[in-house]
Order: C-alpha cells, then sequence, then structure tokens
C-alpha cells in the first residue's frame, strides 16, 4: 500500500475518532476500538489477526501501568480525603507564591519525570495538582497542561528515561550520557515554557469538568478539620520519586551500585508497580482509623475510578497496536529519511513515527536506529553532532500526542477533559512543544558544531 494511502488513512481515523466522540457523544473506549477496526480493515490487514492484535495491544499497555493507574488512583483518594493533598496545596504555595501555581505545576513535572515516566508522574501529582488548583483558584485546565507538559519535556530529553537512554546507546553515546543529560536538561526548559505559556493562554478559554465543583477552599479545609503534617503528606509521593529514581541510577552504565544484590535491590524497588506500592503503604499512614469506611469504602472508590481510565488506556493500546501492525511509521520515517535537512531530519522522521503509532520511546528507540548510519552525511558524526541528534529525535518524539498515545489518556481521564478539548491542550502543546525543541536544536547546532 502506497505512503500516500497510510498517511490518508491515518488522518481519516483520527478525524473519525474526534467525530465520534466530540459530535456523536460515544464513550471513547468504544470509538476507539471502532476506529482500530476501522484502520485495520482499510489498511487491509489480515481478518485473521486483527483480533489478536487489538487484544495484545490492551493487553500490553495494561501490563505497563494497570497497576501503577490503580495504586496511583488510591493513593490520590487517600490523599484527598485524608486532608493530605491540602497540605501539600499549602506548602508549595508558601514557596512558589499564591501567584504562580502553573509555573510550581511545570517545575515539578519536569524535575519528577527526569527519573519517572511522565504517564506514573502524572498520576502520582494529580493529587497535589487538584488541591493547589483548589488553594489558588488556578484554571484547571492551564494546571493539568502545565504538569503534564514538564512532564512530558524531561520524559523526552533527559536520561535515565529508558527512551532518550536507548537513543543516546543507538548513536554511540553510552559512555558519555552525563553531557546528554545536561545538553537534555538545557533542551527540555524552553520547551517547558512554551508548553506553559500555552497552558495558561488555553487554561483563559478553555473549561473542566474539574471546575464545576462551587465549594470554596476554605470550606473544604474546614471540613478536614486538622491536616497531617507535612513530611506524612508527602511521604506517598516522594518515596516512588525516589525509589524509581534509585532504579533509574541503578541501570546506568557503569553500574554505581556494583553488579551484586545491592544493584538487583535498587531495581527492584525502582519498578514502577513496586515504587507506587511503597507509595501506597506510606499513604496509609494517613488515616486516622483502620476501618470499613477507610479500608472498603475509600480503597473501593479508588478501584472504581481507575476502572475506567484503565479501559480506555487500553482501548489507545489497541489503536496503537493495530497502527504499529500497518507499518504507517516505518513507512512515513523511510521516505522522510530521503530528505536532505540535516539537524531536523532526525525530528521530522521522529515526529512522524510518534504521530502514527503513539509511543514517544518507540519513536526514540526507531529514529536513533534509523539514522545511526547516516552520522557522517548528516555532518553530526561528532560526539556533540550525536548529542544533539538525540535532542533532535527527543523534540519529534513529542510530536504529537493524540488518541493512540496512553499518556494522552492519562492527561484526559485524570484531568476530566472532554476529548475534544484534551486535543485542544494536550495535543496542541505537544505540538508547540516539539516545535520549540526542533528550533532549539537547530540554534543550539549553529553554536556547538
Amino acid at each position: 500500500m502506497s505512503p500516500a494511502i497510510l498517511i490518508a488513512i491515518l488522518i481519516i481515523g483520527i478525524a473519525a475518532m474526534v467525530l465520534l466522540t466530540a459530535r456523536f457523544k460515544v464513550h471513547p473506549f468504544v470509538s476507539l476500538l471502532l476506529v482500530a477496526f476501522g484502520i485495520a480493515f482499510a489498511a487491509r490487514l489480515p481478518i485473521t489477526e486483527i483480533a489478536g492484535i487489538i487484544t495484545s495491544g490492551f493487553g500490553n499497555i495494561l501490563a505497563s501501568i494497570g497497576i501503577v493507574i490503580v495504586l496511583g488512583t488510591l493513593i490520590g483518594v487517600i490523599l484527598e480525603r485524608s486532608g493530605a493533598a491540602l497540605k501539600m496545596a499549602d506548602v508549595v504555595v508558601k514557596i512558589v507564591g499564591k501567584n504562580h501555581p502553573s509555573l510550581a505545576m511545570a517545575i515539578i513535572g519536569y524535575i519528577v519525570s527526569i527519573p519517572v515516566f511522565c504517564d506514573s508522574g502524572f498520576v502520582i501529582l494529580s493529587p497535589l495538582r487538584r488541591a493547589l488548583t483548589r488553594k489558588t483558584g488556578a484554571s484547571a485546565i492551564a494546571m493539568s497542561i502545565a504538569l503534564s507538559m514538564g512532564l512530558f519535556a524531561t520524559h523526552n530529553f533527559v536520561p535515565p528515561t529508558p527512551g532518550p537512554i536507548a537513543a543516546a546507546a543507538n548513536l554511540g553515546l553510552e559512555n558519555h550520557l552525563i553531557l546528554v543529560i545536561i545538553i537534555g536538561m538545557i533542551v527540555a526548559v524552553p520547551a517547558t515554557l512554551t508548553g506553559l505559556l500555552y497552558a495558561v493562554w488555553v487554561g483563559k478559554r478553555i473549561k473542566s469538568q474539574e471546575e464545576q465543583d462551587t465549594q470554596t477552599y476554605e470550606e473544604l479545609l474546614k471540613s478536614y478539620g486538622s491536616l497531617p503534617d507535612a513530611f506524612r503528606s508527602f511521604a506517598p509521593i516522594v518515596m516512588p520519586i525516589l525509589l524509581m529514581a534509585i532504579g533509574s541510577i541503578a541501570k546506568f552504565p557503569g553500574d554505581p551500585f556494583g553488579t551484586g544484590y545491592a544493584k538487583t535491590t535498587c531495581v527492584f524497588l525502582g519498578t514502577p508497580i513496586v515504587a507506587l506500592f511503597a507509595g501506597f503503604l506510606c499513604s496509609l499512614t494517613l488515616l486516622k482509623q483502620f476501618n470499613e469506611e477507610t479500608l472498603t469504602h475509600w480503597l473501593g472508590d479508588g478501584v472504581k475510578a481507575a476502572g475506567t481510565i484503565i479501559i480506555i488506556t487500553g482501548a489507545g493500546g489497541s489503536l496503537g497496536a493495530i497502527l504499529k501492525a500497518t507499518d504507517i511509521g516505518t513507512v512515513l520515517g523511510n521516505t522522510l529519511a530521503q530528505m536532505h535537512i540535516g539537524i531536523l531530519l532526525p525530528f521530522v522522521i521522529a515526529a512522524a513515527i510518534k504521530t502514527a503509532q503513539g509511543s514517544s520511546t518507540v519513536a526514540l528507540v526507531t529514529t536513533s536506529a534509523m539514522i545511526a548510519p547516516m552520522m557522517a552525511g548528516l555532518g553530526l558524526d561528532s560526539e556533540m553532532g550525536r548529542v544533539l541528534a538525540v535532542m533532535s529525535i527527543g523534540g519529534g518524539a513529542m510530536t504529537v500526542s493524540h488518541a493512540n498515545d496512553s499518556y494522552f489518556w492519562v492527561v484526559t481521564e485524570f484531568s476530566k477533559l472532554r476529548l475534544a478539548d484534551a486535543y485542544k491542550t494536550q495535543t496542541v502543546a505537544t505540538a508547540i512543544q516539539g516545535v520549540t525543541a526542533a528550533i532549539t536544536v537547530l540554534l543550539l547546532s549553529v553554536v556547538l558544531l
């Protein structure tokens, strides 16, 4: 099938997804499955394989982040109902000031996503985001997208996140990760700031369902009586972040913790499921009583809330698996590889792959492997040239997040966004971030190459 037809199928599929949910109010789970089947038939995938691809795509996503979502939701319920989220909001406001809550969320996201996957980071930080929104009266949309953009920036540029590490290794930089980290943190700054500016702008124009609650912050605070102390309030969030950071460092080339028991233990504790479970155990210290209300009703409500998020995220995985099976990303990458645009070529290829199949990590790994033999021809066959190539790929790998991306659904569902609004906010913001990153890399190449 020709590249033009495959691209047309992708565009029609995305348009159908928006139309089904925004115009005809079809539930996102059903819409995603309808579009997945439609693209599969249009791309002429073997009819005997379609059901298996959809099932495996659903299962693979749930295997990677399903339990993380449940544990994160349980932590969120406990943080909110114990008053710990309000305590965290008070502490954050005292540090950054009441006038800059969106900036606070962007900075927190920027820091947290260096060791933590952006999906997990958004789940972990959502209770704090909601409490800070109530505390400051800020736009819920602005707060959500600011946090999302901070998380997404370092997720794509800064090791020890697996995508940038794999891209660096594919381009022969496994022994120069410190340089990749430094340049990555630099490139992530303007990407975060432009995402933040857009978040603030769009937050004034779109309202979230989270803003329907008219209870004031003072009324909410009064309903809790006394709040827990800051240490116990932050522990359920800080603990998993620290464990995942240590686990990531343990896997660095050079084995900083050795190759024995210490490394094995750190890697185990740094696994997202284990780290989140540790955070959940920390959250139990916030319960004033261990009774049916807290251990059955609170936790039961958390499991129920996670259910909707999980099935929609899983259906997004099904759509991503179908798109991957059609080879849309590979076809686009091979076509674009024939272009002669220097440092921007990795960006364009990664953006095409990301948009087509949804995973930033896959886009980073695939693009870096594809352009590795081209480095000399692109004039990037130097240490700094290869580092900037990783940055260019990272910018493309965030362009754009839409219905086939699990992160898109995590942000959409945890922020209670309508799908049409999610495209106007999360998708557009990631496009702005990606273009900003490409411009930044281009400017750095003029100075450093």
